[in-house]
């Protein structure tokens, strides 16, 4: 009996943590200054979230918006990516970052097509 009543526990914890968590759900944006500190511009991503899984776009300076890939919510953790051709070269920019309330902090990491630093970005829920 205490095993059954220890296991509803558990199970009334862990439905409470997944109702809490964070849904992310909607337009959100925010600047991002240029790779020398300079000539910012504005980045508007639209998440739709279900359950850990995220999907969405990414609009930029670039034009056509961008397809986020193998997103991810885990608790305040958010995690995808997107790819797009600059200057002929394929890039992958990967992004990780945390959820707090209606501010988002996400660290962009580039791959391909020239020698990038992270960067961060702070979004705001747009609403």
């Amino acid at each position: 009996m205490k095993r059954v009543v220890f296991a509803v526990c558990v199970l009334i914890a862990l439905t409470a943590g997944v109702a809490l968590a964070a849904d992310i759900t909607g337009k959100w944006s925010g600047e991002m200054s240029g790779p020398d500190g300079g000539g910012g511009f504005t980045l508007t991503y639209e998440f739709k979230q279900d359950g850990a899984k995220l999907t969405g776009t990414l609009q930029g300076p670039q034009g056509e918006p961008l397809e986020l890939k193998e997103g991810k919510v885990d608790g305040d953790k958010v995690s995808f990516y997107v790819t797009f051709e600059g200057g002929g070269n394929p890039m992958k920019i990967t992004n990780e970052g945390t959820i707090s309330g209606d501010e988002i902090k996400i660290t962009s990491k580039f791959e391909g097509g020239g020698d990038f630093p992270p960067s961060t970005i702070s979004l705001k829920r747009v609403k």
